[in-house]
């Protein structure tokens, strides 16, 4: 039997048989399967998991502007990515970084600017690269094409002054022009979860978490409680939301208002069960870029960023305090008390009754 190898295919892999050797015996001479690969793309995009999830629209614009293109991905939290989206899909660790500085590619992005990842860019081999790099040991635009976008994260009034979303702005690093692609996602709906919820209603999500980081987003139980009053009055039923980090709060909003709480849950899961709301209420937070993800409808709140980063690809509707909020981009407020008191549940109510 002559031996031949096809390197350049999509299914290689080399250190094992390829999918269409195991799964119908073909060898690379003849196989029917043998996938051409056109570019070989490099994404760096570590984290946050929601920053992660909102720079999946350049999957679709690669997809299509490289029909066989091979796409890897490095990231700290691999399992928020699609698999059937993304060829190569790489956890940020020894092997992962060992490989990339051998690795070539003919396009390589970095989107993060943490010095770890802009010195892997530095060494990573590719014949156009966009974003930010590790220069002069800081983090620098790579090409002419991040400044703008560099110069939001460095300067408060320039990040003020902004008025393109996160999608526009990142498409612009990578030389792209934004046209609404929409997010690549994951639902899991095929794991199995089944969920013990009122048939016949509208089922509205309350994301009542924020973070650690940024608590000057965090909304007062009281006006959680009085928010699912008037949803319940108006016969939907308001789900609470959360994870562990919220869970006794939820307990206790539960108890005090009635609304439903099923417990905090495993990532996969918790994305499954937003799936099963109409709407979600939520804070500039991950649950936002999950529900965003999912398509759903989106009230948000949203005080110490810029609004017009969010694209809520039509579905959602973004409000703020009435009260103008002096803490930009600041994770505790300057006068002691959020001004989310100062957004008042009939505000968000009326929101989510327009939307529903």
């Amino acid at each position: 039997m002559e031996l031949f190898f096809h390197h350049d295919c999509k299914y290689y892999r080399g250190d094992i048989p390829c999918k269409p050797h195991k799964e119908h015996g073909y060898h690379c001479m003849d196989c029917p399967a043998y996938s051409k690969i056109t570019k070989r793309i490099l994404i760096i995009k570590l984290g946050a998991i929601g920053d992660v999830i909102r720079t999946t629209p350049l999957l679709r614009r690669y997809r299509k502007q490289y029909p066989g293109c091979f796409i890897t991905w490095l990231t700290l939290t691999p399992g928020i990515l699609p698999a059937a989206e993304v060829d190569e899909i790489l956890a940020f660790d020894l092997k992962s970084l060992t490989y990339l500085q051998q690795a070539v590619f003919d396009i390589a992005l970095n989107l993060d600017k943490e010095k770890e990842a802009g010195a892997l860019f530095l060494a990573v081999r590719a014949k156009k690269k966009f974003g930010y790099i590790l220069k002069d040991n800081v983090i620098q635009p790579v090409n002419p094409l991040a400044v703008q976008k560099f110069a939001t994260g460095m300067f408060d009034d320039v990040s003020k002054e902004n008025r393109l979303s996160y999608c526009e702005e990142i498409f612009a690093v990578c030389g792209l022009k934004y046209e609404g692609e929409k997010y690549v996602f994951d639902d899991h709906s095929g794991k199995g979860f089944a969920w013990k919820l009122p048939k016949g209603k509208k089922i509205i999500g309350l994301n009542t978490g924020c973070g650690e980081r940024w608590t000057t987003r965090l909304w007062s139980n009281e006006h959680w409680i009085e928010l699912i009053k008037k949803i319940k009055k108006a016969g939907h039923t308001p789900l609470l939301l959360g994870g562990e980090q919220e869970h006794t709060n939820n307990l206790a909003l539960s108890k005090k208002s009635g609304a439903l709480y099923l417990g905090h849950f495993t990532l996969d899961k918790f994305i499954n069960l937003m799936d099963q709301c109409h709407l979600v209420v939520t804070q500039v937070t991950m649950a936002m870029h999950i529900g965003i993800a999912l398509g759903k409808k989106i009230v948000l709140m949203n005080n110490i960023f810029n609004k017009h980063e969010f694209d809520l690809f039509g579905k959602g509707k973004i409000i703020e305090p009435d009260k103008p909020c002096d803490c930009f981009y600041k994770g505790s407020c300057i006068h002691g008390a959020s001004c989310m008191k100062d957004l008042p549940p009939e505000k968000v109510f009326k929101a989510i009754i327009r939307l529903i």
